[in-house]
């Protein structure tokens, strides 16, 4: 029997293990799609318990602590710290196979040295040893990042946004590694959603008038130039529906622009012009930038109208969508490159029925594209392996840009360790089954490049 989440766990051949105590163990973090606050970087935050750091943002808790039954008071709510970390701490049995359950207890063990089992009855020492730790020197912000070997970090900004915090940190001496903003402008394509009108307004506020079509392709424009001086290299959207129309002699971005100022009601196809016009533009900007380009594809929002009243988004109601087109996409794709447009474009899904056409659909088009991470509800043992299989499949293996976290915790960087020996134990049952030579030095470099090099050279970091 294999001992408790030992320095092994997850590896089970010999090719597997030399793999990752000798490559890919120490590997820097290359972060370049999370939530992490800027502020809160450089504010240097400290906290003063587990339930601050692990409690306060984490969705991928607040879900196990739902569906374990435990009332909102102690997720969401209004009780203490400690009773909060208490009711989490008595699911955890329970939440066996899950990848928080391992994500926690490799938080424990990278951050605070504690390799035993969190439950009701280790709970009360592990809280007092974890508020001792963090009490003390090394356990702000910025220190358990660094802790990590954490080198760059792109965090998710909205084009409106001052980027004061991130330009705070550029000019900082005592941050070691890079906090980069990334481009997120989902708010500008929700033309049928009343929140849009805002976000012009907000967006002209900083810029300049946003009242045409032209003007909020120029504001924008202007954004991305204000974010690539800040240092941005990366751009991010996600699309509930991934939607892409060509602009016709009746139907035009310009035209569904001035319907929805004028507060008429949009046709499904007209969302769609208005859409496409919109993201080839931006793409076709980004590439100028030499940006890169992430599509997140497929969730499905605030299911729960219960949750959203009592708390806002990204409370964790979301779940599994609908498929993405293969059509619409692959003709957006394909329109950019055909005008040489086409910036580096990862793509990420959220349905698993997506994996093989996302993963076919970027070979289309060469090294520029990417299939990207297991992503959010993918990000568990079956959905990495799965993801590396179609870049097996595909031979986009060795070229991945690897790992994210996506996330708003400060310690879930174990999520890179997690998926570095799910990787090296996928290439050491290649090996040893046969399938691969035991060409340790070839397959070092690869394990090496896809930790962090090719995210390196594919965003062009300055590291």
């Amino acid at each position: 029997m294999r001992k408790f989440m030992d320095g092994d766990f997850l590896l089970t051949t010999e090719t597997a293990k030399t793999l990752f105590h000798e490559h890919a163990e120490n590997c820097p973090i290359i972060d370049y799609h999370n939530h992490l606050p800027a502020a809160e970087i450089f504010e240097k935050k400290t906290y003063e318990n587990l339930a601050q750091v692990w409690l306060a943002a984490d969705h991928y808790k607040w879900r196990c602590m739902r569906v374990c039954g435990i009332d909102e008071k102690y997720i969401t709510g209004d009780a203490s710290d400690y009773d909060k970390f208490m009711k989490f701490a008595g699911i955890m049995p329970k939440l066996i196979g899950t990848p928080v359950y391992h994500w926690a207890h490799l938080e424990l063990q990278r951050y605070f040295g504690i390799d035993i089992p969190l439950k009701a009855e280790t709970v009360d020492d592990i809280w007092a040893k974890t508020c001792d730790m963090l009490a003390g020197e090394g356990f702000d912000a910025v220190s358990l990042l660094n802790k990590m070997d954490v080198k760059v970090l792109c965090t998710t900004d909205d084009p409106a946004d001052d980027l004061e915090w991130h330009l705070a940190i550029k000019n900082a001496d005592d941050i070691p590694f890079l906090v980069l903003p990334s481009f997120r402008p989902d708010r500008f394509f929700n033309i049928e959603q009343p929140t849009w009108r805002g976000a012009l307004t907000q967006l002209a506020d900083r810029y300049e008038k946003v009242s045409t079509w032209e003007e909020l392709q120029t504001a924008l424009c202007k954004s991305l130039d204000f974010f690539c001086e800040a240092g941005c290299k990366v751009t991010d959207h996600g699309f509930i529906h991934f939607r892409y129309a060509r602009e016709t002699a009746d139907i035009t971005a310009e035209a569904v622009f001035d319907k929805a100022m004028s507060g008429a009601a949009l046709t499904e196809e007209e969302i769609s012009v208005f859409q496409g016009a919109l993201l080839k533009f931006l793409a076709a900007e980004y590439n100028k930038r030499d940006m890169a380009m992430q599509l997140h594809l497929g969730p499905i929002r605030n299911n729960s109208p219960k949750l959203v009243k009592a708390f806002g988004a990204d409370a964790g109601g979301d779940s599994i969508g609908a498929a993405t087109d293969p059509f619409m996409l692959g003709a957006f794709l394909g329109d950019l490159e055909e005008t040489d447009d086409l910036p580096k474009t990862i793509l990420y899904n959220l349905n698993p029925a997506d994996s093989a056409m996302l993963a076919t659909m970027a070979v289309n088009f060469g090294s520029k594209v990417q299939y990207g991470a297991a992503w959010w509800l993918h990000d568990h043992i079956r959905g990495i392996n799965e993801q590396l299989d179609q870049l097996l499949e595909t031979g986009m293996f060795a070229g991945s840009v690897g790992m994210l976290t996506d996330s708003r915790s400060f310690t879930s960087f174990g999520r890179h360790e997690y998926f570095r020996r799910i990787l090296c134990e996928k290439i050491g049952n290649l090996v040893e089954s046969g399938q691969y030579p035991a060409d340790m030095e070839v397959l070092g470099e690869m394990v090496e490049d896809i930790c962090w090099r090719n995210a390196v050279r594919y965003f062009g970091f300055d590291i």
